[in-house]
């Protein structure tokens, strides 16, 4: 997928058109002012079509990644106090706690891969902070449940199941994954219904919780099936993407020593400055998903190209990310350079932009902040592979190919 972007920016300059079977027409831009005019008709431009027709059968109608318009925006600010300012604070113990677990449970010595175990923290913290899953029995079946899910999605057969659901209905080769799905679903509406009655609801901290007792402008709560939806697009959203993410710092700080000796030197002098750095500048050089897409409701120029209304136009993140007019050595991995501020806006946007600007990026950037603090702690980890790993397509993610191979030295 890299490869191919890089030569298509190299043979048609920033702005170039691909034509996808059954996706159609995309223009792919790259320059930061087209980007900005882009995201600023957020509230005009439409959603592809392709993602819908994929996603809801998993996510649900009332997901916040599939509503347009007024409805979304309603939705999204319903959505969006869980996920700011102190309230981060108070997922901090969990993040941290599911990560010494994991830790506790890597062979000493022997190579395994890290992105794995990176998907198991942070379905653990989608368990406890998010679902805000008590119950011991519960919790297993979920997790058992949730992790079927997640390899069906993120191993490209997401679209399959879109199909299945519109033309095979119950009857087609997605009949037990449809199964998991129902059971998945009788859980959580019996974890909410639960959670409804809880005396002590306004004093809980997990985001179920807060949705729970969150009201729209008109006084009403979200439904049932609402929160249902929710919950499955934060799972589906913010499980794989963050997982990647980490395992890519891991993967870029072993083949970079200074950058790895400086985030040491930071994390036992108690500064965070470093480790907020690292996460960005990895999320700038390996950006989790590689494009985000808007369907343009009124013709406009970008990139140099007047557009048609109706027209498929995606920023192509990794794209923006290595121009070396924003990026002095764009593609070396330097965190240092988000220590004075950083690029300016539509320069960097692993987490797309405008209204539509992924909900749990605090959240998010949060979680790689606690994961990797507490790895730099408690683990000495050493390379098992002398080569970084190369970017392969996993469904909507860049990720890395070999899993990115480590052994563990020791543990504190």
């Amino acid at each position: 997928m890299v490869p191919f972007l890089e030569r298509c920016r190299e043979r048609y300059g920033e702005t170039f058109t691909l034509r996808i079977l059954r996706a159609g027409r995309l223009v792919l831009i790259s320059d930061p002012p087209s980007i900005k005019r882009l995201f600023a008709a957020d509230r005009d431009n439409r959603l592809p079509e392709g993602r819908i027709f994929i996603l809801e059968p998993i996510l649900g109608r009332h997901s916040v990644l599939l509503l347009e318009g007024e409805e979304h925006l309603r939705v999204r600010r319903l959505m969006l106090p869980p996920f700011h300012g102190e309230r981060m604070r108070a997922y901090e113990e969990t993040i941290a706690a599911a990560t010494e677990r994991e830790i506790a449970s890597w062979p000493l010595g022997e190579t395994f891969a890290l992105h794995p175990r990176m998907q198991a923290i942070t379905l653990e913290v989608i368990l406890g902070a998010v679902f805000g899953v008590e119950d011991a029995r519960r919790r297993d079946e979920l997790r058992e449940l949730l992790v079927t899910i997640l390899e069906r999605t993120r191993s490209g057969r997401a679209q399959f199941v879109g199909l299945a659901t519109r033309r095979m209905g119950p009857l087609g080769p997605w009949r037990r994954f449809s199964g998991v799905l129902e059971r998945t679903d009788a859980i959580l509406l019996e974890q909410i219904a639960e959670r409804r009655r809880a005396p002590d609801l306004a004093e809980r901290q997990d985001i179920l919780s807060m949705l729970c007792a969150a009201r729209f402008e008109d006084g009403e709560p979200m439904g049932d099936r609402e929160i249902r939806d929710q919950l499955m697009t934060l799972l589906l959203a913010g499980h794989e993407t963050t997982a990647t993410a980490l395992a890519w710092a891991i993967d870029l700080l072993f083949h970079n020593p200074e950058p790895a000796a400086r985030l040491r030197e930071s994390v036992g002098a108690g500064r965070g400055d470093y480790l907020d750095a690292v996460g960005q500048e990895t999320l700038r050089l390996r950006p989790v998903v590689p494009q985000v897409g808007r369907q343009i409701a009124e013709a406009g120029t970008y990139g140099g190209h007047e557009l048609a209304a109706g027209t498929v136009v995606m920023p192509a993140i990794y794209l923006v990310h290595t121009r070396p007019d924003v990026y002095r050595e764009p593609y070396e991995f330097r965190p240092e350079r988000f220590l004075d501020g950083g690029p300016e806006t539509f320069s960097w946007i692993p987490f797309g932009g405008g209204t539509r600007r992924c909900l749990g990026a605090t959240f998010a950037s949060f979680e790689m902040r606690v994961v990797l603090r507490t790895l730099t702690e408690r683990a000495e980890l050493r390379p098992a592979s002398e080569a970084p790993e190369r970017i392969v397509r996993r469904n909507v993610t860049l990720a890395p190919r070999g899993g990115v191979p480590a052994r563990l030295v020791s543990r504190a």
